[in-house]
């Protein structure tokens, strides 16, 4: 599907607030209403927007431990080890990348000693060859 700038733009304000309503999102893109309805029917259908989710304010969030953590794995044991990754409710998100590196798990924990066993658990499973691990000070911005 191709993507308009007007697109984008809609979507930008959706990654912003994905709540705002139709008539205050078409009154920030100068759209009828009706348009930006059928724009979101549009990319909802198509897959481009796969779904809303909530995004937890960091004062609540401020005394949990969240952590970059880079898995290195041996090889053909990506499928293996992403399968076991998923079931840990602590890793929230999980990239998989170039470089040095084969995938990078966001980490979230209540506690610092909870963030050192999840990188054992994280470095026991079968397929895992290393990990190295960055907790995450602060959030300068977030879209």
């Amino acid at each position: 599907m191709r993507i308009s700038p007007a697109d984008e733009l809609l979507l930008s304000l959706l990654r912003e607030n994905a709540r705002a309503s139709t008539a205050e999102i078409a009154r920030r893109l100068g759209l009828s209403r009706t348009t930006v309805q059928n724009r979101i029917a549009r990319l909802e259908q198509a897959g481009v927007i796969r779904g809303y989710t909530v995004r937890v304010d960091d004062e609540l969030e401020r005394d949990r431990i969240r952590a970059h953590i880079l898995i290195t794995l041996r090889p053909k044991q990506m499928n293996a080890v992403v399968r076991a990754l998923q079931a840990m409710h602590e890793v929230r998100v999980l990239y998989s990348i170039s470089g040095g590196h084969d995938l990078i798990a966001l980490a979230v924990t209540a506690s610092v000693g909870e963030m050192d066993v999840l990188t054992d658990r994280i470095g026991a499973i079968d397929g895992v060859e290393r990990t190295n691990t960055s907790i995450i000070l602060s959030t300068k911005f977030e879209r």
